[in-house]
């Protein structure tokens, strides 16, 4: 996720980190070239261009536009509804963290707490395709099957066996053990809603739908263009393209909003985060250091 002050007017201009120019720069110069292109041709045949109006274009691009309004507001729901899941997350973690001050055997509520921590580990590992049981190994106090199918919810039902047993032994009270599992079973809400945002894109020909008809506004718009602006044709073009390209792929970018561009959620920091005040509620005061911004990314 990109972190950084305020642009300046020149920044605004000129910043590259954060753009989403670099991803679709070899787009908007192709149409620009063709735009180019078919601006030499008119001048050479101006007679070809004289009959096409800039009427369809003008309701093709209000509709288009439209469009992608609504399909980039899909996507950033997705974005803001994953970053709210691992904010309810912290405060789970956080609760469980208070609530687990009456367990009397240290050692046993250590074991809990860094299950926890291994169980955000696990599911920022399971959101990214990554290798969730080596992210998560080194927390853990048991060892799941590497075939485990999701180990992250494997954790959970581990650490309802440790809250289970502790009340079971008497060792924390009726009402404790319900408020524990309440925590738990938010902690199983928020990893099932991750999955459900991971596993189900927007429909294919929906996207499909929209990416064709921006080739085609884009490719067929210098002609209508050509005959009343000449030469100014490509600049107009260069600019829709850009508007048009960068809106499309910023809506792909947070479509799935667990990976690893500049653009994705900050999983990274959200789980050191975790992990500082897991250990500082341990008693540690070696505390890994909080994850910075490099070069305006927070990862």
């Amino acid at each position: 996720m990109i972190v950084r002050p305020k642009p300046n007017l020149l920044q605004i201009l000129t910043s590259l980190k954060g753009s989403i120019a670099k991803h679709i720069v070899v787009r908007s110069l192709l149409v620009t070239l063709l735009a180019s292109a078919i601006v030499w041709v008119e001048t050479l045949h101006p007679a070809y261009f004289s009959r096409v109006s800039a009427t369809p274009f003008t309701l093709l691009g209000l509709s288009l536009s439209i469009f992608m309004s609504f399909r980039n507001t899909m996507c950033y729901d997705r974005w803001y509804e994953g970053r709210k899941l691992w904010g309810e997350m912290i405060m789970d973690m956080r609760s469980m963290i208070r609530e687990t001050q009456v367990i009397k055997d240290s050692a046993e509520r250590g074991s809990i707490l860094r299950n926890l921590c291994g169980f955000s580990h696990a599911l920022n590992a399971h959101l990214r395709g990554e290798d969730e049981l080596a992210e998560a190994r080194p927390w853990l106090d048991f060892a799941p099957a590497p075939s485990t199918p999701n180990i992250s919810e494997r954790i959970l039902r581990h650490v309802g066996q440790q809250c289970s047993d502790l009340a079971v032994a008497g060792d924390i009270s009726e009402w404790r053990y319900t408020l524990m599992e309440t925590r738990l079973s938010n902690l199983t809400r928020t990893l099932t809603a991750c999955d459900r945002i991971k596993t189900t894109p927007l429909p294919f020909p929906y996207t499909l739908l929209l990416h064709r008809t921006i080739y085609l506004f884009c490719i067929l718009l210098p002609f209508a263009m050509a005959e009343p602006l000449g030469w100014m044709t490509p600049v107009f073009t260069a600019i829709v393209s850009y508007t048009f390209f960068g809106l499309d792929a910023i809506g792909d970018e947070l479509e799935d909003p667990f990976g690893r561009n500049e653009h994705n959620l900050p999983t990274d920091f959200i789980v050191r985060t975790i992990e500082r005040e897991v250990l500082d509620a341990l008693g540690e005061t070696n505390l890994p250091p909080v994850l910075e911004p490099v070069d305006y990314v927070l990862s």
